[in-house]
């Protein structure tokens, strides 16, 4: 027998859920939550919640949840570098950011051939150091999760910044909306979320897969679309499967691209994150609320 949040759609997810644990709902208070990321040397997770303009912080020890940042720059994803720093997506401020060890903000990106950038969404950082994002407009659409404005970029492309000289440049420049991004557990390949439903008549609702090399991606042949409401932010786990979000919880994908079973969320789901000493635990960014639940397998880790 299994949990009620847990929907077995093929047997090989059986070696992934925990039949005999819960959903826990860990807080709730929040508008839209979002980016989480999990500094394992102090047992917390950071994650925004954009129309709030602050971002949170979740004490792994206590279960405490306190205001990390507020204002925000209505920040939407963040991640961790390999010294351990905080690099955030920042809508209102239309950059990505470091949050260095001494608490200052360094820029990363905030234009792109002396263009301002749309409204940075989600960040990743390679082992190599560079910096890889997503840049669509939800940001400047409306008044509600930043300011609205007209881009200037024209389009919505994917970047990477190099880590030796700090030049952008874009890397993906077909999709509608890119939004969720992440690199496999061999740092061969990233997968990258076309939400462009929200803004074109049956438009993208899928992930992409493209090969890594350098700074190059090949391929972005579709990976899976999604049946019920959109993806937004995914992660891998150290096998390969990608869990991601969705109008109805968390599904995952074996690396067939098949859908294998889901963690239902009783809100629509922004984004994931691993957490916890051994990566087992995944941390969810529901609507209002941030949840979580224990799982057999274990995250893919933060490049070191």
């Amino acid at each position: 027998m299994y949990a009620e949040h847990v929907e077995v759609i093929e047997p090989a997810f059986k070696k992934l859920a925990q039949g005999n644990v819960y959903m826990e709902k860990l807080w709730t208070g929040a508008r839209w939550t979002e980016g989480p990321a999990y500094f394992a040397g102090g047992r917390y997770l950071v994650f925004s919640d954009i129309p709030n303009n602050r971002m949170m912080r979740y004490d792994e020890t206590d279960g405490g949840v306190s205001v990390f940042r507020q204002p925000s720059n209505n920040t939407n994803g963040n991640t961790r570098d390999r010294e351990g720093r905080l690099v955030s997506a920042e809508h209102l401020g239309r950059r990505v950011t470091r949050t260095e060890h001494d608490g200052t903000i360094t820029v990363i990106a905030d234009n792109y051939q002396g263009k301002r950038l749309n409204s940075p969404n989600d960040v990743v950082v390679h082992p190599d150091g560079s910096i890889w994002f997503t840049d669509p407009t939800y940001g400047i659409d409306i008044d509600y999760e930043g300011a609205r404005a007209e881009s200037e970029v024209g389009a919505s492309y994917v970047y990477r910044v190099d880590p030796g000289t700090g030049a952008i440049e874009a890397v993906a420049t077909d999709f509608v909306k890119p939004n969720g991004l992440a690199f496999t557990p061999d740092y061969s390949a990233i997968y990258i979320a076309d939400t462009g439903a929200s803004h074109v008549e049956n438009g993208p609702r899928h992930i992409r897969r493209f090969s890594v090399s350098g700074k190059t991606l090949s391929g972005g042949e579709v990976f899976a679309t999604c049946g019920y409401g959109m993806f937004d932010g995914f992660r891998f786990d150290e096998s390969g499967n990608l869990w991601t979000s969705a109008g109805d919880g968390v599904h995952c994908y074996n690396p067939g691209g098949d859908l294998i079973g889901k963690l239902k969320v009783p809100e629509v789901v922004a984004n994931i994150s691993w957490g916890g000493p051994r990566l087992n635990r995944l941390y969810i960014c529901g609507t209002s609320s941030l949840y979580a639940t224990y799982l057999r397998t274990n995250g893919m880790p933060y490049p070191r």
